[in-house]
């Protein structure tokens, strides 16, 4: 069983902003500048950056970027709300406490069915670039 399985599977589906106790929103041009210096993690269907800013509240924030280069206002705002409650539903324990995270989304977010997209998000989010140089997690064999 996958990871974000468990997670949607668990998930509250009722209307509620309970989610947010321990996230906060990125807003400011500057916020997002900041975090662009930190680690880059790569995907197929969003980019993810994260900053260890020690925040000493210990709030998760998490930032949306949808370009103008993904579609009309409609599109950028649909792949915008997929990827919000991606993050409601699946960031729940993951989301490590004084980081900041900016998703920079790609068009294939609007293909891609909703559960692979919450895979891949907690895929991301647990990604240790060590681990996987040193071949712990998995080794690439051509």
């Amino acid at each position: 069983m996958l990871i974000a399985d468990v997670y949607c599977q668990n998930a509250n589906y009722e209307f509620s902003d309970a989610w947010m106790s321990n996230i906060s929103i990125l807003k400011k041009c500057r916020q997002f500048a900041l975090v662009k210096k930190g680690e880059s993690r790569k995907g197929p269907y969003f980019s993810l950056e994260v900053l260890n800013n020690n925040n000493p509240k210990g709030l998760s924030r998490i930032g949306f970027t949808v370009t103008k280069r993904q579609g009309c206002a409609v599109v950028r705002n649909r792949i915008r709300r997929r990827l919000k409650e991606v993050v409601r539903l699946c960031s729940k324990d993951i989301l490590k406490p004084g980081h900041d995270y900016v998703i920079v989304a790609k068009r294939d977010t609007l293909l891609v069915p909703f559960k692979e997209l919450c895979t891949h998000f907690v895929e991301r989010v647990r990604y240790n670039k060590r681990l996987y140089r040193s071949g712990k997690i998995f080794s690439r064999e051509t």
